[in-house]
């Protein structure tokens, strides 16, 4: 019994120690820091339309579902990526679309969307420029986007 108590003990002082690792923050939560993510209008494509011909910036659309896992990862990785998010947050008017719910779906429809994600960079005037389906990294990305601008 004296065995037993004492692995008991001695799991419950490693489990207590090895908390601090786990990456839990006691911090408060604050506010987006700029250039951490890519910031997103949501569920607007007449602002962005109207944002992107007042700075004649391209559009960049993330047309996800909900339900969807690599959505999900988008959002969790690569859209959080510090160079991808300096650089879309700078040269483009960034989307997000649910598009399963507002207008999302008559975009898909518009736009023939078959799965998700969907990622589109339209011009000002929103003209297709450029589109890519399914999870893609960071680096990835920026060249997605490069390779969209140079088109203009």
């Amino acid at each position: 019994m004296k065995n037993a108590n004492s692995i008991r003990i001695t799991l419950y002082i490693a489990f207590c120690l090895a908390i601090p690792f786990t990456g839990i923050s006691k911090d408060k939560p604050s506010a987006k820091k700029p250039g951490t993510e890519i910031h997103f209008i949501e569920d607007a494509w007449s602002e962005a339309l109207k944002q992107a011909a007042a700075q004649h910036k391209y559009i960049f659309v993330d047309a996800y579902a909900t339900w969807c896992g690599p959505c999900k990862m988008l959002k969790a990785t690569t859209f959080k990526d510090a160079k991808v998010a300096a650089f879309f947050n700078q040269n483009f008017v960034n989307i997000s679309i649910d598009m399963e719910k507002g207008v999302g779906p008559q975009l898909a429809q518009q736009w023939r969307l078959e799965a998700y994600p969907t990622l589109i960079i339209f011009n000002s005037q929103g003209k297709p420029v450029s589109g890519t389906v399914g999870y893609i990294k960071a680096d990835e990305l920026l060249k997605f986007g490069k390779q969209a601008l140079a088109k203009k």
